[in-house]
Formats: C-alpha cells, sequence, structure tokens
C-alpha cells in the first residue's frame, strides 16, 4: 500500500494561521506598550520583534499596521514604526476640547434619545460591568469605544461626530493607559451609568453635565498615572 502523500495547506487555512499570529502578536505588543515595557516614542525593531515571537515579519507588519490604525503606534516615512507619544500639554488640552464637545453631544441627544436608543445603551452598561469585573481589559476598551461612538453617532451630528473622532485618534493611549493603570474599568462603566440616566431624565443640562463630567475624571485619572510614574522612577 502507497503512503499517503500529505497534501498541501489550504490557502484559507493559512490565512486563518497568519490570522490567528498576527492578533496574539498584536495583543502583546499592546501588552508591552501599556505595560511601559516599550515606552513612548520607542523605536519598534522589526528584526528583533520578529526574533522575539519567532515569527516571520509579514504577520507583525500586520499587527503594526492594526497598531497603527488604532493610535498605539506611528508610522514615520523613511525612519520606521514608534511607539506613539503626544505631550503631557497637549494631551490635557485634548482632553478639555474634548469634554466640551462631549458635553454638547449629551445635550444633543438627550432632545433625540428612544426607548430603543435606552436600550441599546443599557445594553452596553451591562456587558460593560460583567467585563470590568473581570478586569478584562481586551474587551473592555473596544467595547467602551463603541458605547461612545454610538452616543455620538446618535447626536445625528456628522460635524460633531467629526471633530469628536479626530480627539479620540489622538487620545487613544492615553485612554487605554488610565483604564489600565487607574483601575478605571468600573470607575469608567460606573459614570456611564450616569450618564445614561441623565439622558433617561429628559434634562438637557443635567446630560450635558454628565457628559462634560465623565471626561474631565478621565482627564484627572490620566493626570493620577503620570503622578504614579514619577513616584515609581524616584
Amino acid at each position: 500500500m502507497s503512503a499517503i502523500e500529505p497534501q498541501p495547506e489550504s490557502s484559507e487555512l493559512t490565512t486563518l494561521r497568519t490570522s490567528s499570529l498576527t492578533s496574539v502578536v498584536e495583543k502583546e505588543i499592546e501588552r508591552m506598550i501599556l505595560g511601559g515595557t516599550l515606552k513612548p516614542g520607542e523605536r519598534l525593531n522589526e528584526f528583533q520583534l520578529a526574533n522575539r515571537f519567532g515569527m516571520s515579519r509579514g504577520p507583525l507588519r500586520e499587527a503594526m499596521r492594526s497598531l497603527n490604525a488604532r493610535g498605539f503606534v506611528e508610522v514615520v516615512r523613511n525612519r520606521g514604526v514608534f511607539v506613539r507619544q503626544i505631550p503631557v500639554e497637549e494631551a490635557l488640552e485634548i482632553y478639555d476640547l474634548r469634554s466640551a464637545v462631549f458635553g454638547l453631544a449629551g445635550r444633543l441627544l438627550a432632545d433625540r434619545l428612544t426607548d430603543e436608543m435606552l436600550v441599546d445603551l443599557k445594553s452596553y452598561l451591562v456587558r460593560m460591568d460583567q467585563l470590568a469585573e473581570e478586569q478584562d481589559f481586551e474587551a473592555y476598551y473596544p467595547l467602551n469605544l463603541e458605547f461612545h461612538a454610538y452616543l455620538v453617532t446618535a447626536t445625528g451630528s456628522k460635524t460633531l461626530k467629526r471633530e469628536y473622532q479626530s480627539f479620540v485618534d489622538r487620545l487613544h493611549l492615553c485612554r487605554a493607559r488610565t483604564l489600565v493603570q487607574a483601575n478605571g474599568l468600573a470607575v469608567s462603566n460606573h459614570e456611564h451609568r450616569e450618564m445614561v440616566d441623565a439622558l433617561a431624565s429628559g434634562n438637557v443640562s443635567r446630560a450635558h453635565e454628565a457628559f462634560f463630567r465623565h471626561v474631565q475624571r478621565a482627564k484627572l485619572r490620566f493626570v493620577s498615572t503620570l503622578r504614579d510614574a514619577d513616584i515609581r522612577r524616584d
């Protein structure tokens, strides 16, 4: 009886393997950035990372592209990939601008809220409460972004949505570190619940204040992570 010849791996299976590997590497590099192993402004050496993870450069480059799109790294032409950094003063200014725009979103949405929207928002809260209790940052963070995007989109203002997103894109790393290092998951979702309660009340001023205050509190948590980092360096 002749031996069965091994069959070449299908293109679909190859794609699945590559996709899974890319996802694993992306999460590990994200963990290294959030944990401080990779510092803001540090160049990511593709050769060293490929050796570290025992992988080819193809999936690694895919992971880098995804991290760039999510705001964790930036690609500098003819220089390479660097951990994204933003001056503290600029970050604080963006937090203030974001709080103003987000406060306006609360005011506008309070006049547009429907029963269906309220059901959707409460569903977000339940899911994020569970993830916060489990301390599952990897699942919480994208759902948190989705929740905020839902709120802003529901205002019906395309201009507000565009401007708000520009601030979000520049603050990704600050927000992610704040949630991780300041134990902010449960605290953040408590504030989300205050926002939804304010919307449900139909009180426009209350909704504006709740949305504005949420971002200002996030700014304070960001400042606290900077102080903690200074203490650790001392």
